[in-house]
């Protein structure tokens, strides 16, 4: 591992995870929690095999993430984020956030995977109704399903199927993203193919703020 020899900070961050690929690997498993090596290949388009276990040799010499051998009937490894780990998750999603403005120039060849939106959803979602009771949506695009649950004002995303959830929403990934995060009005989404089933109010309930386009086009069907 190449080191800046700097007596800062965040040279010294940057000596373990400023290498390509180590922040992605990180986001894979901020998302999945526990991850089997051919999850992370396959959350990580373009990565070489060889580079990829290069790269997890290294973060977890470096503490940032374990291994765990799970006995049957998993019977593989699962690779896990330390606490150190976790903590980098502030940083992920502000570095998401500064990027997200040069989305507008991506390439038709870029890769898109639909648990990918997962950190944006946690970071801009709130529960605006927290003495309701809890309510979970489910989110159908490519890939795994996502859920939304939030009961007493905690919200949480992740990649699962709700046992009983109160509303599903379908579409691509980028359209779900738009829609929830208040960017695109609700007769938009669903002109360009996003279906609702079950209660629009539990979609609303995580708006951005009651005046998001989601939320003012949800009161007006």
């Amino acid at each position: 591992m190449k080191s800046y020899k700097q007596r800062c900070g965040l040279a010294k961050a940057l000596d373990l995870v400023g290498d390509r690929w180590v922040l992605l690997i990180v986001r894979e498993l901020l998302i999945r929690q526990g991850c089997r090596f051919t999850d992370l290949k396959n959350g990580l388009p373009g990565i070489a095999t060889n580079l990829l276990s290069a790269r997890l040799k290294e973060l977890e010499a470096s503490g940032v993430i374990r291994r765990q051998e799970e006995p049957p009937p998993i019977a593989t490894t699962l690779f896990h984020l330390t606490d150190r780990g976790r903590a980098l998750e502030p940083a992920v999603q502000l570095l998401g956030a500064w990027g997200a403005p040069l989305l507008s120039k991506s390439r038709k060849e870029d890769a898109v995977l639909a648990h990918w939106i997962v950190l944006p959803l946690r970071q801009h979602l709130r529960d605006h109704t927290p003495n309701a009771p809890p309510v979970a949506v489910e989110l159908r695009s490519e890939g795994q399903p996502i859920v939304i649950s939030a009961a007493a004002g905690t919200l949480e995303v992740h990649l699962n199927s709700a046992q009983n959830p109160r509303a599903i929403v379908k579409g691509s990934s980028i359209q779900i993203l738009s829609l929830l995060l208040g960017k695109t009005e609700l007769k938009a989404a669903q002109s360009g193919g996003v279906q609702i089933t079950g209660d629009l109010n539990a979609v609303r309930r995580f708006a951005p703020d009651s005046a998001s386009p989601a939320a003012r086009s949800g009161r007006e069907t």
